[in-house]
């Protein structure tokens, strides 16, 4: 893995796995989304991941005009990397997922690297009460769900992306996905260094136990030596454990409500900057530097933020 002095924490605003009910401190509207996107940023955030939500319902979209206006907010109040999802929602087409990267040309998008069961309904169990109907069904469709996204899909969006200049936040649920990843290195599909950002404890793709984090850096060691910039993303409660042991081995770090909805065992957190800040505590006590957004840039290579369209 490539090395370097400054940690780059990426920050998941709201993301679509998580539905409102589940919390009262989710952002939904586009004005809740630019404020705790540019809190986050405050906090030391350098990339944002976005996602935008319906704001009658809460409910995942990858309608252009539901983005526009909170990137609109965060450019303007930030210098922080803006990231848009291609993943979108489980139950959309690529094409679909596609809209918002397509007509925006952010810096970085995220892209998952394989199709994978995506179960969500565990959650279930947590969560008995809803206010709107469709997160109980968004919930329980994920016992019989795939997660899309084929080599020709993959193809695609790399190439679409390369097309506006945009480099990719290259999601990898399982070890699979990696070697998917080299692939399309092998065939000049992705430049060095990717960005790859390891993601355990979703049911379907890798768990969150220390040896599964420790298999997934062999691997892509292995896979591509030290020309690379790894992240770690554990989901729920295992958010800051697995990113406090990836940065202890030179790994960035994801936090953020789309991934989990917790700052403490049983305590939600108030918001994506306590996530952010509570990360950058952890950092800092282990003598690592926080990155700024242009420093992030120059280490993943980036465009620069006048090159998007928005």
């Amino acid at each position: 893995m490539a090395s370097k002095k400054k940690v780059i924490i990426t920050c998941a605003v709201t993301g679509a796995i998580h539905t409102p009910s589940m919390s009262p401190h989710l952002p939904v509207t586009a004005d809740e989304i630019a404020d705790a996107a540019i809190a986050a940023a405050q906090a030391g955030a350098a990339i944002l991941h976005l996602h935008a939500r319906d704001p009658k319902d809460g409910r995942p979209t990858q309608d252009p005009d539901f983005f526009r206006p909170f990137l609109e907010r965060i450019k303007a109040a930030t210098p922080a990397v803006v990231n848009i999802t291609t993943g979108g929602s489980p139950h959309m087409t690529v094409q679909e997922r596609m809209r918002p990267a397509m007509t925006f040309k952010p810096e970085v998008a995220s892209l998952n690297m394989g199709s994978m069961n995506f179960g969500l309904f565990p959650m279930l169990q947590r969560f008995k009460t809803f206010e709107h109907d469709w997160e109980r069904e968004h919930l329980e469709n994920s016992r019989d769900l795939i997660f899309k996204n084929t080599y020709k899909d993959i193809e695609t969006i790399l190439r679409q992306g390369a097309e506006n200049g945009t480099r990719f936040e290259f999601e990898c649920y399982d070890i699979s996905h990696l070697y998917n990843l080299a692939h399309f290195m092998d065939r000049g599909l992705v430049q060095s260094p990717p960005f790859i950002q390891s993601v355990f404890g979703i049911l379907g793709g890798i768990g969150p136990d220390p040896e599964d984090l420790m298999h997934m850096r062999r691997t892509a060691d292995r896979l591509f030596g030290q020309d690379y910039q790894w992240s770690i993303l554990g989901a729920g409660r295992n958010q800051i454990p697995l990113a406090t042991m990836g940065a202890a081995m030179g790994s960035n770090v994801r936090v953020g409500l789309e991934d989990s909805l917790w700052i403490g065992p049983g305590q939600l957190a108030s918001s994506n900057a306590e996530q952010v800040s509570r990360m950058r505590v952890i950092l800092e006590a282990l003598n690592l530097e926080v990155a700024t957004p242009d420093e992030a840039r120059a280490i993943l290579h980036l465009k620069g933020a006048d090159k998007v369209a928005f």
